[in-house]
C-alpha cells in the first residue's frame, strides 16, 4: 500500500519544515520538502494541513503489568493507550509476576506481546542480587538493557549488596537503567514521619520521606560505579536539581544519561493539595524549584530522554496516604500532549521535544530504523494538531485502570493519527485492535 502524508509541518533532526512523507507498506520511502504535491498515484492521501508530523514516540519506561497484575493493566489495554498518545514503541519494565529476571520469563513476555501489543515493543531484563551470570546469555539485539532497582522495595528485585552491584556494573554489555533511591534514608524518614503524623502520613509528606537526599545519595553511588566500570548508566526518572550536579557535561554519546518523566516536568509538590495520591509516585514529585531545574535541563540537553514511567493502579489502590496508597500513575496516553503544552509555554521547543521523545531514545538504546523521519526507516509517525481544544474524560481513557491524573484537563493539542510500521493504529479516537506491532531490533 502506498500512502502520502501531505502538507504537514515535519519536525525531524532538529529541523522544522513544510513537506510531505511518502510511505510504502511499512517504510518511509521519500521525504519531500515544500508544498508541491508529489506526482504519483497513491492508495491513500492523508491531509496533514495545519498539523505537525513527528516520528512516532519511543517510551523507554512503562509498566504494563502483564503477566500477573492484569487487574489494573495489560499489554492490550496499555498498548492501546500508547497508540492513542502517539507512542509507537515502548520498553516494558520487569517488575511483574513472575518478574522478568529469568530467560524463560523474558521469552514469555515476548510471546504475550506478539499476540496482544498494538504497537512495537521490547522488554528490560531485571537485575537481582543473584542473576548476573545470565547477562551473557541475553541477546543484545533483542532488548534495550538491564533494569536495576537500587533502593526500591520491589519484591526481591532490590539489589542492595555491594558485591552484586559491582558485578552488575562490570558485566552488563548494554545500558543499565537504574531506579535510584536510598532505602535506609527513606526508612529513617518514614519512621520520623510516622512519629510526627501517625501511621499513614498525608501524601503531602511524600517528598519529605522519599527525599532529595535519598535520591542524591543513591544516584551518586550509581554514577561512581558506572565511572569505575566504564558502564553505560541510564538514570531513570530524575527528580531533583541536586542530582543534576552529578551528570557529566560531556558531548554525546555520554556514558551517563538520564531520563525525566512528564509528571516531574509538569507537576510540583503544590499539586498534592488538589490531586492528592493520584500523583503519588516513586521517586516523589518534589518542589517547584526542582521541577524548574528539570525543565531547564531538558531544554539544554543535560537530560537525554523523556519517558513516562507509566504505572497504572486501580483507583482503590490509590486510597490512603504515604504508606497505604500505591505509587505510580498512568500517563502514557497523555504524555505527548502534556509536553506539547510545555512547548506552548516556552519550556521546550518542538524540535527539542522530538529529540527527547523520539531521536535520543533511539540513539541511546541503539534502536534500528525508528525514532526519525528518514527514508528507509519504519513508518512510525504521529500527526498532531495545534489549537484543537479537547478535554480528558473517562470515556476516552484507554488504560485498563480507567483513570488519569489529567482528567478534566483541557488540552490545546490533539493526536490526529498514529501510524505504526505504516499502518494506521489510531485515528478519530479509535484504536485498531486487530493490528499487532513488531519486536524492536537493537544495535
Amino acid at each position: 500500500m502506498k500512502r502520502l502524508i501531505l502538507h504537514g509541518t515535519l519536525v525531524n533532526d532538529t529541523n522544522k519544515f513544510d513537506g510531505s512523507v511518502i510511505v510504502e507498506d511499512s517504510k518511509i520511502t521519500k521525504i519531500v520538502e515544500g508544498n508541491a504535491v508529489p506526482n504519483a498515484s497513491f492508495d491513500e492521501v492523508i491531509d496533514a494541513s495545519g498539523c505537525f508530523v513527528l516520528p512516532g514516540l519511543i517510551d523507554d519506561h512503562v509498566h504494563f503489568r502483564e503477566p500477573g497484575l492484569t487487574a489494573k493493566a495489560d499489554i492490550d489495554s496499555e498498548s492501546r493507550a500508547a497508540a492513542a498518545g502517539g507512542v509507537t514503541t515502548y520498553f516494558d519494565m520487569p517488575n511483574c509476576v513472575p518478574q522478568t529476571t529469568s530467560l524463560e520469563a523474558l521469552d514469555e513476555k515476548f510471546k504475550l506481546a506478539a499476540q496482544k501489543s498494538h504497537v512495537n515493543y521490547s522488554f528490560f531484563f531485571g537485575a537481582t542480587n543473584d542473576n548476573v551470570d545470565l547477562f551473557s546469555q541475553l541477546d543484545v539485539h533483542r532488548i534495550p538493557g538491564i533494569k536495576l532497582f537500587m533502593g526500591s522495595s520491589t519484591g526481591n528485585m532490590l539489589v542492595d549488596r555491594r558485591e552484586a552491584l559491582e558485578k552488575i556494573f562490570s558485566t552488563a554489555q548494554m545500558p543499565i537503567m537504574v531506579h535510584c533511591e536510598d532505602t535506609d534514608i527513606i526508612n529513617r524518614n518514614m519512621a520520623e514521619a510516622k512519629r510526627l503524623y501517625g501511621d499513614d502520613p498525608k501524601v503531602t509528606h511524600h517528598p519529605e520521606i522519599r527525599s532529595v537526599e535519598a535520591c542524591y545519595q543513591s544516584t551518586k553511588l550509581a554514577v561512581e560505579l558506572a565511572l569505575k566500570h566504564h558502564a553505560h548508566l541510564h538514570i531513570a526518572h530524575l527528580t531533583t536539581a541536586k542530582e543534576l550536579e552529578l551528570i557529566p557535561h560531556t558531548p554525546h554519546p555520554s556514558p551517563i544519561t538520564c531520563e525525566v518523566t512528564p509528571s516531574h516536568l509538569y507537576f510540583c509538590d503544590r499539586d498534592y493539595n488538589t490531586l492528592g495520591t493520584r500523583i503519588k509516585c516513586n521517586p516523589a514529585i518534589k518542589s517547584a524549584a526542582d521541577r524548574d531545574a528539570l525543565r531547564q535541563a531538558a531544554a539544554d540537553g543535560r537530560i537525554a530522554v523523556i519517558g513516562t514511567d507509566h504505572a497504572p493502579h486501580l483507583l482503590e489502590q490509590k486510597e490512603g496516604g504515604c504508606c497505604k496508597a500505591a505509587s505510580g500513575m498512568p500517563m502514557l496516553q497523555f504524555s505527548l500532549v502534556t509536553m506539547l503544552e510545555l512547548v506552548d509555554k516556552g519550556v521546550l521547543t518542538i524540535e527539542r521535544l522530538v529529540e527527547l521523545m523520539c531521536h535520543r531514545p533511539a540513539d541511546l538504546f541503539g534502536v534500528r530504523n525508528r525514532g526519525y523521519l528518514r527514508e528507509g526507516y519504519q513508518a512510525d509517525i504521529v500527526i498532531v494538531r495545534p489549537n484543537a481544544a479537547w478535554t480528558v474524560t473517562k470515556d476516552i481513557i484507554q488504560s485498563k485502570c480507567g483513570w488519569s491524573p489529567m482528567e478534566n484537563h483541557t488540552y490545546l493539542w490533539r493526536v490526529e493519527q498514529t501510524l505504526c510500521n505504516g499502518h494506521t493504529v489510531y485515528k478519530d479516537g479509535i484504536v485498531d485492535t486487530n493490528y499487532i506491532g513488531q519486536p524492536v531490533q537493537f544495535r
